[in-house]
């Protein structure tokens, strides 16, 4: 899917249902240019502030089901709204991030929009939330129920220890030892080695 900004009118077929409103209420208060891009898997949204002219800029993967767009969004949001009241004078992530995050967080989940064992993940994040959107891997594992089922892709924590996996269509790696909170795995193209996360999707590829 190519970067494309979405029109408010089509906003609302990335959204799940009742949050909508909230979501076109801050857009237009701060003039945000929102667009939709193919999948990143090293970040699944994006903040661009305003300068020179050019308003707010936010980008979100359109491969996203509902729950993990919105939850995205709202994550990029908080920067925008940490950037409005504190400009460059703060960390990116720190404490004033987290802040505007739970507050936007719970205004959301005051509308009953999200399933319960989301719901419960998103209340988890708001001690603690994740400095990366792709960062709370408890989180993105309930998110992930929510998607299409894809034949053959798995988490690389879920496949046995040895197994091959592939990566971007030709990239293909071993699974190795679990290094603390991510799986050490080596290349067999290079014999490099490479850590994954154990919510990494791949494919795995069946030996002969």
């Amino acid at each position: 899917m190519p970067k494309q900004e979405v029109p408010f009118a089509a906003l609302e077929s990335y959204l799940p249902e009742g949050s909508f409103a909230g979501v076109l209420h801050y857009l237009h208060l701060y003039k945000v240019q929102l667009t939709v891009t193919r999948q990143r898997q090293s970040v699944l949204g994006d903040y661009r502030h305003a300068y020179n002219g050019k308003g707010h800029r936010i980008s979100v993967n359109g491969n996203l089901n509902k729950y993990s767009f919105l939850v995205t969004l709202l994550h990029e949001l908080a920067h925008l709204f940490t950037y409005e009241r504190h400009s460059h004078r703060v960390a990116a992530h720190g404490r004033e991030w987290k802040d505007e995050f739970g507050k936007i967080l719970v205004e959301f989940l005051s509308k009953d929009i999200f399933p319960a064992d989301v719901e419960a993940a998103l209340v988890q994040t708001l001690r603690n939330p994740a400095a990366s959107s792709c960062g709370d891997e408890k989180l993105l594992r309930v998110l992930k129920n929510y998607d299409p089922q894809v034949d053959g892709v798995h988490f690389v924590e879920q496949l046995p220890a040895g197994a091959l996996f592939v990566i971007h269509g030709e990239r293909v790696f071993r699974k190795g030892e679990k290094r603390r909170t991510r799986y050490k795995c080596q290349e067999i193209a290079t014999g490099k080695w490479y850590l994954f996360s154990g919510v990494y999707e791949v494919k795995l590829v069946q030996e002969n």
